[in-house]
């Protein structure tokens, strides 16, 4: 079977996800560190301080969602535990395709459970 299929160079995707890799862990880098300077070392949701010991456990949360928006100022992060920021995230997720539902949720009730209660109680 000899055609005009194109062969997959596993070297060089290899290559590529190992840059992209690479270059978003530089790109973190870079943010998480400025962050770490600018705002106090506190969750900013649930308060829990860190230290030097435990600092791997607070993560630079994107308000925006989108890390490769980072201004110089630092107002598109804030400090969050990695708990936190993974509940931010589900948050949003399940916000999202809560948006993209396609259920009418505002149709009203057709059905009454409690219309034959009356006659149910006098039985008693």
């Amino acid at each position: 079977m000899s055609g005009n299929k194109t062969t997959i160079d596993d070297n060089r995707l290899d290559r590529i996800v190992a840059d992209a890799r690479s270059d978003a862990r530089q790109r973190e880098l870079g943010y998480r560190e400025r962050a770490l300077k600018m705002y106090p070392w506190i969750c900013g949701r649930c308060a829990r301080e860190f230290t030097r010991a435990n600092v791997q456990e607070l993560t630079v949360h994107h308000r925006n969602h989108d890390h490769d928006y980072n201004p110089p100022d630092g107002s598109n992060w804030e400090l969050l535990c990695v708990y936190c920021h993974d509940n931010e995230h589900s948050r949003y997720i399940d916000h999202a395709a809560g948006a993209l539902s396609t259920t009418d949720s505002d149709v009203p009730a057709t059905s009454n459970p409690f219309a034959n209660l009356k006659a149910l109680l006098k039985e008693r």
